[in-house]
């Protein structure tokens, strides 16, 4: 069995939702039941993933995802029970998130990331850095330089906390940029602004923004004829903002199909390969949402 780390960098707004609610936004984000921190689960990244190579091999295609729903219910019953005797190889764990970005009074926004984020990244990638102390309520973490900090305050939004520089902050936000972000050319500005712009939080802080600090986007829809807004067709939906940072944890086994003929070391070049290095996830594909760039981790 292979393990990788696939890393999201959102371009644009996400908007992976639940459906509606009864809270003050109508369509909101999916959140883990205790943290509450946004969340985009396994079964959306793994559709995602197979609907960019529904045009490479299809052999490998089921070997790696498994059957489509539309194979199974077109077969025959004997091709039907032969396909549910194997599953896809591949595991596709929720996207969880490990930088949320917060408006700053200094250098535009910040990249904040929370003791409990980095214990559950720490979890997933054993090499990842750890810190031998954690900021309290009110405080935080910052890089040596920090270009978020003013008077040894960081605002964020129109909270101000003490800043406090680390040195392991600077060795995280090296290594985050190194292996988080995406490697591409036009990439180099966002990884040099994480060298300046890392700021650890207490859990209870980064939870309040990960709460509070999301995008809420009035929607209408118009009457074609009439020129307006149809009756009852006013909503909000949350989404996550651009420049946040998401892991899933990827596993692929050998092959289930076949006896398991195709080892999981060819499965995973296959995959990386076949992939472009941007998809959409979520909904509201069409308005230009859900656009994310990938980087895997071995």
């Amino acid at each position: 069995m292979k393990e990788l780390a696939l890393f999201l960098y959102t371009e644009t707004s996400l908007h992976a939702g639940t459906g509606s609610t009864v809270s003050a936004v109508d369509l909101p984000i999916q959140r883990e039941r205790t943290t509450r921190h946004p969340v985009v689960q396994g079964s959306g990244v793994k559709g995602a993933l197979r609907s960019q190579v529904m045009n490479q091999n299809d052999e490998l295609i089921k070997v790696v995802f498994g059957p489509s729903a539309e194979e199974m219910q077109n077969s025959e019953t004997d091709d039907r029970r032969n396909a549910m005797a194997y599953a896809g190889a591949l595991s596709v764990g929720d996207a969880r998130i490990v930088l949320f970005p917060v408006r700053s009074l200094s250098g535009v926004f910040a990249y904040t990331i929370s003791p409990m984020v980095l214990a559950r990244l720490y979890r997933s990638i054993p090499n990842c850095p750890t810190l031998s102390q954690v900021p309290q309520n009110g405080n935080a973490l910052v890089t040596s330089p920090s270009a978020v900090t003013l008077d040894k305050q960081v605002i964020l939004e129109e909270f101000s906390f003490a800043a406090q520089s680390n040195k392991e902050v600077d060795f995280l936000a090296q290594w985050l940029s190194q292996n988080a972000f995406p490697e591409s050319a036009e990439y180099g500005y966002w990884r040099e602004k994480l060298l300046t712009s890392l700021v650890i939080l207490s859990d209870d802080d980064f939870t309040e923004f990960t709460i509070n600090s999301t995008e809420i986007t009035t929607r209408i829809r118009i009457d074609t004829a009439k020129k307006t807004v149809e009756k009852g067709a006013l909503w909000t939906q949350e989404s996550l903002p651009s420049d946040t940072v998401l892991m899933s944890s990827i596993q692929l086994s050998d092959s289930r199909h076949d006896g398991g003929m195709t080892p999981s070391a060819d499965l995973v070049n296959w995959l990386v390969e076949s992939l472009p290095p941007r998809i959409q996830i979520g909904g509201d594909e069409t308005t230009g949402q859900g656009f994310v760039a990938m980087r895997w981790l071995a």
